[in-house]
């Protein structure tokens, strides 16, 4: 336990949000190198007196044929990893749900300071960002289900340079940390019991051809991007992650209000039916998922396809699907999972129950009252 709360105690030293630098790198170089420190939580403070305003379109008195418009805050830039919003909105899920207009809005962004003003009604998050704030600022929110069963960093190495398959591989190794994920690296030293000094931490940028000419051995990076890019190079490489190795959480977190769950119930139900049919179209065709944000977002967002639809097939089988997802069905959140984004808020000092941060009461509705939406696979 103190390992952890040394790692939470880190993470919560970063002062902005984790993609604002990337946010305003080319399209071309934020595919490839866009991947921040996820665990940095917006100052949520300075909105906290506009949360009783904040405001949702009402459900119709029931009527599932108008619940008005929904409005989403996404986490990142309108690539494959929203693929399942772009289909639940190409194929009509939405309007089929009974929603009005649905609107997405572009990331960087963690979603709270939005919640709370009022301005989106749904985001798009992480349990640990959503989580400090709920703690430290008492923000009304609560996460109702997670696209991500995992969170996606890993400590990238090559086989020809020694594989990294454990946290003490990284003993004596140099490993390449971008500025922005230096805290999040550290906290996996803290977590693991790691000493900094018995290690070197290279600064690097974005680019894995570090990783390649062998001036690391090691390079922080996502198992959905460089990864796959290194791979696609014709190089054996191995993975770390991060969620294996003392820092679980879910991701990509369906986050609204405690207002919103009390006033607009159907229409976030709504929302999640239409989610799991979007998503269930992405898990099982990757390639067309890629190509459909491409054909939505255009190069800029989506500027080399195949790596797209890579990226959109790993995401599939690594952070979206899982043992729990089979038998209960997509977005699910386990207790398991649960219990473990507490536990490590819980460290630090921030105490929450379970159900201060999640409640997947709507979920479990949604799949009693659906429940041919489990079975996502075809």
């Amino acid at each position: 336990m103190k390992n952890v709360k040394r790692a939470v105690d880190i993470l919560k030293t970063s002062p902005k949000h984790p993609r604002d630098e990337a946010f305003h790198m080319s399209a071309r170089s934020s595919f490839t190198t866009r991947r921040k420190a996820a665990f940095t939580v917006a100052a949520a403070s300075i909105v906290l007196a506009l949360a009783g305003c904040s405001s949702a379109t009402p459900a119709a008195d029931g009527d599932a044929e108008n619940l008005g418009d929904l409005s989403l805050q996404l986490s990142w830039i309108k690539n494959e990893e929203f693929a399942g919003e772009f289909f639940a909105l190409d194929k009509g899920y939405y309007e089929d749900a009974g929603l009005g207009e649905v609107t997405m809005t572009a990331g960087p962004s963690t979603g709270s300071a939005e919640l709370l003003s009022g301005t989106v009604d749904v985001a798009l998050s992480d349990a640990i960002s959503i989580g400090t704030v709920v703690a430290n600022e008492e923000a009304p929110l609560k996460i109702i289900g997670a696209t991500f069963q995992k969170n996606p960093f890993t400590i990238l190495s090559i086989a020809d340079a020694g594989n990294i398959l454990t946290p003490e591989d990284m003993v004596g190794k140099k490993i390449g940390v971008q500025a922005s994920n230096t805290s999040l690296f550290e906290a996996l030293l803290a977590a693991n019991d790691i000493d900094p000094a018995s290690l070197e931490i290279v600064p690097v940028q974005y680019d894995p051809s570090v990783l390649i000419n062998g001036d690391v051995d090691g390079f922080v990076a996502y198992l959905t991007n460089e990864s796959i890019s290194v791979a696609a190079q014709g190089y054996e490489v191995a993975n770390l992650p991060f969620a294996d190795n003392g820092l679980p959480f879910v991701a990509e977190t369906v986050t609204v209000t405690d207002q919103a769950i009390a006033e607009d119930r159907e229409k976030l139900k709504a929302f999640l039916v239409a989610e799991i049919k979007g998503w269930s179209d992405a898990v099982n065709d990757p390639d067309a998922a890629a190509e459909l944000a491409l054909e939505l977002n255009g190069e800029e967002a989506v500027p080399d396809i195949e790596a797209s639809k890579a990226g959109a097939k790993a995401q599939a089988e690594l952070l979206i699907v899982s043992d729990e997802t089979v038998d209960n069905g997509l977005f699910t959140i386990s207790e398991k999972l649960q219990s473990e984004s507490i536990a490590t808020l819980a460290a630090a000092g921030i105490d929450l129950e379970a159900s201060d941060l999640f409640d997947m009461s709507l979920l479990a509705e949604v799949y009693e009252e659906n429940p041919e939406l489990i079975a996502y696979s075809k």
